[in-house]
């Protein structure tokens, strides 16, 4: 089959929802909005793997698109996974239930679709996209790195145009690097704890579940009778906090200032490791209206901390079209593994 004809297909593995796309080597996208079908990754592994399949089958009929065109595909799912997708044996956040630690995610589902699955973590494929869009055909003379806000803190390190994966395939979990937290932390605030095991990491603050389970609980202490208290559960109220934020409120803005700061302390780190070309920043936080958004990305870039060499030349943006990242970068990383004839 010649180059032209063929594609690659991405897939992006959510707590509750896929997503896929489908790509051809000239790097142009068939689908130009989201598709979503169900994950079930709450009902096991075999489950999610047959959802997943679906998934694939959909988006090709969607398109057009004859499997037999199909060279590969690209598989992003939550980590903290090894560079061949088997989830890590110390569990995920995302992945929260026994059964899927030490999970070959990647290897299951290449047994289903028979053909060649080229995985990454969901931050990592998002950063790669990012990047893309950013740089183009630029991306090789230039480095980045991605912070993803969810249920947890992804993020994806990309240097020369490339994800940096690590000798496990874990570099670029942002989430669990420990951040400074004298000045972060209000007077009183306890450390916050993690789900990974770790106190005082990134993700402990900057993640729907840091709001959760550490930052309302003592935020809603120094706001009595604040509406959010009347929330039906913790998890409804953490949900909610963004609305709030969005419309200004004092005790929401201190919330996502903690957060921002979290961010700026991390990129700080980087900048000090990486020195990368460009800060993206993604997730439902920023997911939101243009003055939350950019009040967002500005209390992130004033605690972030750069040399003034650095300042001259770094970019700070946001993820694009963050729905689709996932997905989209996943089938970047597929279609620069093939042959490039």
């Amino acid at each position: 089959m010649k180059r032209q004809d063929w594609v690659v297909v991405g897939l992006d593995n959510g707590g509750n929802k896929n997503n896929a796309t489908v790509l051809d080597p000239a790097r142009r996208f068939l689908v130009d909005r989201l598709i979503e079908t169900p994950s079930r990754v709450k009902e096991g592994q075999q489950i999610a793997v047959d959802a997943l399949v679906q998934a694939f089958d959909d988006v090709l009929q969607r398109t057009g698109v004859g499997k037999e065109r199909v060279r590969a595909v690209g598989l992003a799912t939550p980590g903290p996974a090894s560079a061949d997708g088997v989830i890590s044996s110390r569990g995920s956040t995302n992945f929260a239930h026994p059964g899927w630690r030490g999970f070959d995610f990647r290897g299951a589902l290449e047994a289903r679709v028979h053909l060649p699955v080229v995985y990454n973590n969901d931050g990592n494929a998002a950063a790669l996209y990012a990047h893309h869009v950013c740089y183009g055909a630029e991306g090789p003379r230039h480095s980045s790195i991605s912070a993803i806000v969810g249920t947890g803190l992804g993020g994806g390190v990309i240097e020369s145009g490339r994800i940096v994966k690590g000798a496990a395939g874990m570099a670029g979990e942002l989430g669990h690097v420990h951040i400074p937290m004298e000045g972060l932390l209000a007077e009183g605030q306890p450390r916050p704890h993690c789900n990974c095991g770790f106190d005082g990491d990134a993700e402990s603050v900057a993640s729907l579940t840091g709001i959760e389970q550490n930052l309302l609980p003592y935020w809603l202490g120094r706001f009595p009778g604040h509406e959010l208290a009347k929330a039906p559960s913790p998890a409804r109220a953490a949900m909610l906090v963004r609305s709030y934020g969005e419309k200004r409120d004092p005790m929401a803005r201190q919330v996502f200032e903690q957060q921002a700061m979290a961010l700026g302390r991390l990129f700080t780190i980087a900048a000090n490791f990486t020195d990368p070309s460009a800060y993206f920043v993604g997730g439902g936080v920023v997911e939101t209206v243009p003055e939350f958004r950019e009040w967002f990305l500005a209390k992130v870039r004033e605690h972030t901390v750069l040399r003034e060499e650095q300042q001259r030349v770094a970019r700070f943006a946001l993820v694009p079209d963050l729905d689709m990242a996932g997905a989209r970068g996943a089938a970047l990383a597929a279609l620069e593994s093939l042959p490039a004839n």
